[in-house]
């Protein structure tokens, strides 16, 4: 029997090169994100290239009912699972005061409460006679208390701590948890353009894409419980867990408030012309 690996967020830049990195090395995949037409032409392209068995459904993991028609589904068509892949969430910039509600409870739900779940409900699925390989996307942002991304650090330090707990309670039931600590990715134009406005830190700690899907893929199959993309980066998060955390929130939020301040005089200015 062969892999089979269940990724959310698959439509996007992260998740379409996992995907792809699991296709190329021969996995069955099931692909699920909020945006149907990309994710269907995703499994079509992935099929026609690679020849293997894609499966896909759109699931908006915010919402609960829609989640648990997506479980449904996985359970009606008897699917097993060797690797779940957790990529799915988002970040908003900026001051903490500047959030709706609305903002608040979507990242909640779709950075914590949607991973919490589909994580509990796919162990359920998983094949017995394979190990059973868990990705859980988390973030160098993890390490850090972060002023402008406050809610975006915090949620990913959660799933960082969650994945070291999880796999260490899972250990002995033949299932490995690897958290992937990645630090900027050009996946998105605004991501680009963060990336840019964080001038010579961006360039050096962004990793692309691809090389971070397959090193993750390759960290989880030897059981690694932590993986942080980039020299740069590892060297970064080495330094900050010997320096207080309330130094490091000032460096850190001094850093963000002044490439935050760039982005948006580039877009006034963008604006002003357009």
């Amino acid at each position: 029997m062969g892999t089979t690996a269940f990724i959310t967020g698959a439509a996007g830049g992260l998740g379409k090169a996992f995907a792809v990195e699991c296709a190329s090395r021969g996995f069955d995949l099931f692909l699920t994100d909020i945006s149907e037409t990309p994710l269907s032409r995703l499994s079509d392209s992935l099929r026609n290239t690679y020849g293997t068995d894609v499966h896909c459904y759109g699931c908006d993991l915010t919402d609960a009912d829609s989640r648990a028609a997506l479980y449904a589904y996985v359970k009606s068509g008897g699917f097993l699972f060797n690797f779940l892949i957790n990529v799915a969430g988002l970040d908003f910039e900026g001051a903490f005061e500047e959030r709706t509600p609305d903002q608040i409870r979507t990242m909640l739900r779709l950075n914590i409460e949607a991973n919490l779940e589909l994580t509990h409900e796919l162990l359920k699925l998983r094949d017995p006679a394979m190990t059973f390989r868990i990705i859980n996307v988390s973030s160098l942002a993890a390490f850090y208390p972060m002023p402008v991304k406050a809610m975006y650090s915090a949620s990913k330090r959660f799933l960082l701590n969650f994945s070291r707990a999880l796999g260490e309670e899972l250990r002995s039931r033949n299932v490995t948890v690897t958290a992937l600590c990645p630090a900027g990715m050009p996946t998105t134009p605004e991501c680009i353009e963060a990336i840019e406005a964080q001038g010579f830190a961006g360039r050096i700690t962004t990793c692309n894409v691809g090389y971070v899907a397959s090193k993750t893929i390759d960290m989880a199959l030897r059981g690694k419980p932590v993986y942080i993309p980039g020299l740069p980066n590892r060297i970064l998060q080495a330094a900050g867990s010997i320096i207080p955390e309330s130094i490091v929130a000032r460096v850190v939020g001094s850093r963000w408030n002044a490439a935050h301040g760039r982005r948006m005089q580039r877009q006034k200015t963008f604006k002003a012309f357009s």
